[in-house]
């Protein structure tokens, strides 16, 4: 029996490499995880019945073990983002539908799940209120990711920044992703945090207008494998992961807080202090056009 011949492939037909997409579908995995974990820790909670200090006990337990499980997943998909941009910057596999493949991802990661996240844990005795909030994030993040892909595919121009038009989405799911653990943290609740639900809901309108803003935000893009640094550099960065993981529930808030505000004061920082912060050493021989989207 003869085999058939296999097709010839078409030359139009989009390449799809493999490291750089395997880290966007574990991106994405991680965001569907977060979701489900939303939905299974509700599922548990209604299990817990009963009046009293014992059943509040075992309320927050159950609901606080799977709000961290999702949180933690939210981060793992920041980190998995992180790593598909530049291991294709890195092997030069930048592709179309890599990019596109990423923008979907990080629409359920930094999108759908920490819009569920909120709305379940802290916006819930809003009502439709609290669901009218997530709702708009979540339209603020895909319209962020669309214009982002609208641009990228333009022609370059010589010359062009790398920045970030508006706070790119996987900073805005990390900052409300730790902000909500911090605070459920320290009410040992979830639904009763008192006027934080009113914080957190403008803090989430906020984050959905920035967004799409014209806020400029560094891409981080010449920070690579290459990218060569000092000993005092290597040391400040492990003292950050040390006081990272002791405070765990104190400095990712303190993180993402410090990237939102740099936005802002960014314009009236000097060239030359502004360039340390960014590149974190001295410049390449030659510069780089602006890349797809990493974040």
């Amino acid at each position: 029996m003869v085999s058939p011949m296999p097709h010839p492939r078409d030359p139009d037909e989009p390449k799809i490499f493999f490291l750089p997409n395997l880290m966007t579908a574990c991106n994405l995995a991680c965001g569907f995880f977060a979701v489900l974990m939303i939905f299974k820790g509700q599922i548990e909670v209604q299990k817990v019945s009963g009046d009293g200090v014992l059943a509040a006990k075992q309320y927050y337990a159950v609901s606080r073990e799977y709000y961290q499980y999702a949180i933690l997943l939210i981060f793992g998909s920041c980190l998995f983002d992180l790593l598909d941009g530049r291991l294709a910057r890195l092997g030069g596999q930048e592709s179309p539908f890599g990019q596109e493949f990423d923008s979907l991802a990080d629409i359920i990661s930094f999108g759908m799940a920490p819009a569920m996240l909120l709305s379940r844990a802290v916006l819930f005795p809003l009502g439709n209120v609290g669901w009218a909030v997530a709702l708009i994030y979540l339209v603020c993040g895909a319209m962020r990711l669309a214009r982002f892909n609208c641009l990228a595919s333009m022609p370059k121009k010589p010359g062009a920044s790398s920045d970030f038009r508006g706070i790119p989405i996987p900073m805005a799911a990390g900052f409300i992703a730790s902000l909500t653990f911090l605070i459920i943290d320290l009410y040992k609740n979830d639904h009763e945090v008192g006027p934080w639900k009113y914080v957190l809901a403008s803090v989430m309108l906020f984050l959905s207008w920035l967004m799409i803003s014209d806020v400029r935000y560094p891409s981080f893009k010449t920070v690579d494998w290459k990218t060569r640094g000092s000993l005092t550099t290597i040391v400040l960065a492990l003292v950050l992961i040390f006081v990272t993981i002791r405070f765990r529930y104190y400095m990712p808030v303190f993180l993402f807080s410090s990237y939102l505000l740099y936005g802002f004061i960014r314009p009236w920082i000097s060239q030359r202090l502004r360039k340390e912060i960014e590149d974190f050493s001295d410049p390449p021989a030659t510069a780089k056009p602006d890349e797809p989207e990493g974040l």
